[in-house]
């Protein structure tokens, strides 16, 4: 089976930071990057799961993908205006 891959401009690896430190770094990241451009998020907090497309609606930057292994969680975000 092949495993689908996402394409991404910027990276953000939170692996090993706990609530709510992936998610005030999503901010600062997505308010560095230009209109357009996807981020990848990558966790290991499983409160992500929950906070990341809760983040996602309210700042109106679309979760384009998530996906979990055993320990860690990926999220690719578009920047939107």
């Amino acid at each position: 089976m092949n495993k689908l891959t996402f394409e991404y401009q910027q990276l953000l690896d939170t692996s090993g930071l706990y609530c709510p430190e992936p998610i005030m770094l999503l901010h600062t990241k997505l308010n560095e990057m230009q209109v357009g451009e996807i981020l990848l998020l990558i966790a290991t907090d499983p409160a992500t799961t929950k906070d990341v497309p809760k983040f996602s609606q309210f700042l109106k930057h679309p979760l384009v993908h998530q996906e979990e292994t055993q320990q860690q969680y990926r999220y690719w975000l578009k920047k939107l205006g």
